[in-house]
């Protein structure tokens, strides 16, 4: 099978990750925590991802001119993904992401985006013929300029959640949201598109909706969680890949699911992320019904 092609465009993050017996409450100061830093930003992860699965990646992005750029971006440029699309800017330094992750794998984050908020409609190229992935860590007129020029399929990730045009929704086909987005946006109004939606549901898996009705649903493997930042982002890069490869909803919910599941029993965004062998592996085991 050839391998398909997806541009994703996004955020590149340095995360600064403390791991900690809980979250703390507003206020409170918790001690006895582990330090780690690693590549993060969702436009990051999620081409991380889905080149490992075995698509192959152009990534359109803006990253500072600093030692957290090369940082933020060395698993990008280990694994082959195509940053030619990518802008050093001179002025704004690299995103960051603060993250706390409690024992029990729940996590906080706090982002401060830098380079990200710079990039600009005029890096994105004139022409998209793969498909797409975009989410909402970048200004909202740099994704809306790839999506127009985009002429495959187009994923819209609407995380963080923030206020969009319709037309822009309306563009998209599939939608991904979890249920605090879905409540955000009004889960009737996604469906009201006639287009694909996945709903994620965290432990209990996630949903997809076709032309407003449920056409398939999922619960992913049981795994022993370390850490779910990331496991998003790993779902988002899995679905549209398997749906590129012309697996059917189910089965496509199914593959996404096991790769999120597995992008938790790892610390790290990127360095928790599963190769493709690691999920059929999962999944020929039998461990996703």
């Amino acid at each position: 099978m050839t391998a398909p092609c997806i541009t994703v465009i996004g955020s590149v993050n340095l995360d600064l990750v403390a791991h900690c017996p809980k979250l703390p409450e507003p206020g409170e100061t918790i001690l006895g925590g582990t330090f780690a830093i690693s590549p993060g930003g969702k436009g990051g992860n999620q081409a991380l991802a889905a080149r490992l699965l075995g698509a192959n990646v152009d990534f359109i992005a803006c990253i500072g001119a600093d030692d957290h750029g090369v940082a933020a971006t060395r698993l990008l440029r280990g694994a082959g993904v195509n940053m030619n699309y990518c802008r050093i800017d001179e002025t704004h330094p690299t995103g960051v992401a603060l993250i706390a992750v409690s024992d029990d794998g729940e996590n906080q984050i706090v982002v401060a985006p830098g380079a990200n908020a710079a990039l600009k409609a005029d890096d994105v190229p004139g022409e998209i013929s793969s498909a797409l992935i975009g989410q909402l860590e970048i200004p909202v007129p740099a994704l809306a300029a790839a999506v127009e020029h985009c002429t495959g399929f187009k994923v819209l990730n609407l995380a963080p959640a923030q206020a969009l045009p319709d037309a822009l929704l309306a563009q998209a086909d599939l939608l991904i949201v979890n249920e605090t987005e879905a409540a955000y946006y009004g889960q009737e109004k996604l469906l009201s598109f006639n287009k694909r939606v996945a709903l994620t549901l965290g432990s209990d898996g996630a949903v997809m909706f076709h032309e407003g009705r449920e056409v398939a649903r999922a619960h992913p493997p049981k795994v022993d969680v370390l850490d779910t930042v990331g496991a998003g982002d790993a779902f988002v890069a899995a679905i549209t890949l398997a749906l590129l490869e012309g697996r059917c909803d189910q089965a496509a919910l199914e593959f996404a699911c096991a790769v999120g599941a597995l992008a938790t029993t790892k610390s790290g965004a990127q360095t928790g992320l599963a190769d493709r062998a690691g999920v059929d592996a999962l999944m020929n085991e039998g461990a996703v019904r």
